[in-house]
């Protein structure tokens, strides 16, 4: 609105003015009334009255109207402003009182259009980022909506419908035709590693998961990330890795091997034969150890196939705790499960061991076996510091490893041995600190 020109007229100078007015009016038609009816004081007064108050109704109704225009018209913005739209402005043509707050009201007009236009700005920007990233986006209601999806990003929607529109649904719906590993993940809690497919189509995702309280309700953030490619590449680094070391190995062990040969055959020349027991003993210590280390690396390499035999649990679990202190969470399944004994027990000493060197006390090391849905779910939990989102996602990498003596090789062949299974193992991060790795087996019909 142009600010109004001319002398300023407060709304009081204007009403007393016309107050005033209408009171001298009175007051000279009175004067003039008597003069031609004397002696007639109250048909005097009654013309008057006759006269002054339809002007004065005419004259304050004509000062009025402007006015009660101009309240419709505030109430007129002030609805459209909660209705979203701030394109209105207003004019008012005096200058008083009226005209300060039609020029405040349009200020602020002014002030709620540009953050409008920035807030849509940062809205359009925030949903481009969203729905371009490889990440999939779920936000979930809480339990009064029966965990209605209330936003999927396109990513979501083509990993678990199709690319076809999400919000609306359950999530029950849509996990009803989702990957056995990602329903599992979700019904575990917390963040965690999974793997979905078979063979070359395998594809290995990180879970994350965020509550949060929006409008006075609480919502879930699900985060989907698919790390098979990131890892691919990993592998790749770690691969060269593993041949650097084992070349460096090789040449530690071989080199000393070559000299001490070269030493041994040197006094046998020369008929020194007193020192060949102590040259002999170092080559068979080197050799062993470079036996040992090669022995490692190559039983990961060439993990034989699996002799499924039918297990006693308690005698299974027995010759565990004579090797590993742990705490058997739960009864034992009653029924017989059917798997290669020694690879199983190979990989959960793995797993126990971890959970010793996790910075968890032993009795808080667990061991957790159960059967349901035909799988056979075992469970090593500890209370240690748990896996970063870094740490988790190399985790399952042959020869990561975040100890400085470590192989690298505990999960990995653990992993090894439960895809040689038919099954596959999880991580999870606990809620109140450690790790929970699962081995999940097929169980034979």
């Amino acid at each position: 609105m142009d600010k109004p020109r001319g002398l300023r007229l407060s709304l009081v100078t204007r009403w007393s003015a016309l107050v005033a007015t209408l009171m001298i009016l009175g007051v000279v038609i009175a004067l003039v009334l008597d003069h031609f009816l004397p002696d007639q004081p109250l048909l005097v007064g009654a013309l008057c009255m006759a006269c002054v108050i339809p002007m004065a109704v005419i004259t304050i109704r004509a000062q009025i109207q402007p006015i009660l225009s101009m309240f419709r018209a505030l109430e007129g913005t002030v609805t459209s402003y909660k209705d979203g739209d701030f394109s209105f402005g207003l004019h008012w043509d005096q200058n008083d009182e009226m005209a300060d707050l039609v020029r405040a009201h349009n200020a602020l007009g002014e002030v709620l259009r540009e953050q409008r236009l920035a807030l849509v700005q940062r809205e359009l920007l925030l949903d481009t980022m969203v729905q371009n990233t490889p990440v999939a986006m779920l936000l979930v209601g809480d339990a009064s909506s029966a965990g209605a999806i209330m936003y999927a990003n396109l990513s979501a929607r083509q990993l678990l419908n199709q690319g076809r529109k999400l919000e609306g649904h359950h999530l029950s719906e849509i996990m009803e035709t989702a990957a056995p590993a990602l329903v599992d993940a979700l019904a575990r809690g917390g963040d965690g590693l999974f793997t979905a497919g078979e063979g070359d189509e395998e594809e290995v995702y990180h879970l994350a998961r965020r509550t949060f309280t929006l409008n006075g309700r609480r919502h879930e953030l699900l985060l989907l990330r698919q790390l098979t490619q990131e890892l691919r590449r990993q592998e790749v680094q770690t691969w060269k890795k593993v041949i650097r070391v084992i070349s460096h190995e090789l040449n530690n062990s071989l080199a000393p091997l070559t000299s001490l040969a070269h030493s041994g055959a040197e006094l046998v020349r020369r008929g020194q034969t007193e020192r060949l027991p102590q040259i002999l003993q170092t080559i068979e210590e080197r050799t062993r150890h470079l036996e040992t280390f090669i022995l490692g690396y190559a039983r990961f390499a060439k993990l034989p196939t699996p002799r499924i035999e039918a297990c006693d649990w308690k005698v299974f679990v027995a010759r565990l705790a004579s090797e590993v202190k742990f705490k058997l969470a739960g009864s034992l399944p009653t029924e017989r499960a059917w798997f290669d004994q020694a690879q199983i027990e190979q990989a959960l000493l793995n797993l126990l061991k971890n959970a010793h060197e996790s910075g968890s006390s032993p009795e808080q090391v667990e061991l957790h076996i159960k059967s349901a849905m035909g799988m056979l779910r075992i469970e090593v939990a500890d209370r240690g510091h748990g896996m970063n989102d870094a740490v988790l996602t190399n985790a399952l990498v042959p020869f990561y490893s975040t100890k400085r003596s470590g192989t690298g090789l505990g999960l990995a062949l653990a992993r090894e041995i439960a895809e040689a299974h038919g099954g596959r193992i999880t991580l999870a991060n606990r809620d109140g600190g450690g790790l929970t790795v699962t081995l999940i087996l097929p169980m034979p019909m």
